[in-house]
């Protein structure tokens, strides 16, 4: 019998992946923790979101570790996917104006709100009447 069974990757970078997630984990916490807002806050989240979803794939599903074909073939479709997304995305925002501009709609307008339409007063003297 051979003693050649599989191949073995070293213990060592699965410890150092696990404690990479763990700072990145850290970061992402962060940027709650200090009320980052914006475009920022959400360029953060998915950054941070993306590199532990690239190390788990990468590291702990093997696939650093396989044929190129194969990485494309396990890759390539979610990666067409966001890729339509944005297109959706992006056509969105362009029908949503063209709404607003051909229609006269104001995008600042807010909506009603129930007291709005039912003529209510705010304080208590309006329940001590009746």
């Amino acid at each position: 019998m051979s003693s050649d069974v599989g191949q073995q990757h070293p213990l060592g970078i699965y410890y150092k992946i696990w404690v990479l997630l763990f700072v990145l984990s850290g970061f992402s916490y962060a940027v709650d923790y200090f009320h980052v807002e914006g475009a920022l806050r959400w360029f953060l989240v998915i950054l941070f979101m993306t590199l532990k979803a690239g190390f788990i794939v990468a590291i702990f599903m093997h696939v650093v570790w396989e044929r190129l074909a194969l990485v494309w073939t396990i890759l390539g479709p979610p990666i067409v996917l966001l890729v339509l997304i944005g297109f959706m995305a992006i056509e969105g925002n362009y029908t949503e104006g063209t709404r607003y501009q051909y229609r006269g709609d104001d995008p600042t307008l807010q909506p009603l709100s129930p007291s709005d339409l039912h003529h209510e007063e705010s304080g208590d003297a309006t329940l001590n009447e009746h």
